[in-house]
């Protein structure tokens, strides 16, 4: 089992950046792939970004790719999401997400708002 908690959502101008941040509990966040989901009012919720266990594999939607990028530090137990370049459509409620490799999303933090003006 593993808990999360998002961090460093707020309200950003389009053009600026905001760095998401998820804390995860427990002893084995190593051995969790982990992501990032956002949801936008009225909006099924979409896939962001992924990072592996190991950090060695990343992957982006294309929406994001190029402005985002998804880190994480093992011995600290977080992932982060830095997003530049903000655009009002990126405005949403963000998640981060754990699962066992070859597995479902399991675990899911409460989410953190990101709300971008233009």
């Amino acid at each position: 089992q593993v808990q999360l908690v998002e961090s460093g959502g707020g309200l950003v101008q389009a053009g600026g950046s905001l760095r998401l941040s998820c804390a995860a509990s427990g002893r084995t966040f190593s051995s969790y792939h982990m992501a990032w989901f956002r949801q936008a009012p009225g909006k099924e919720r979409e896939f962001v970004a992924f990072i592996s266990n190991s950090g060695s594999i990343t992957s982006y939607a294309d929406s994001v790719k190029g402005r985002f990028t998804i880190s994480r530090d093992n011995a600290k137990n977080t992932v982060a999401l830095q997003m530049n370049s903000l655009k009002p459509e990126d405005t949403a409620l963000y998640y981060c997400a754990a699962a066992n490799p070859g597995r479902s999303y399991d675990f899911w933090g409460q989410g953190t708002q990101v709300t971008v003006s233009s």
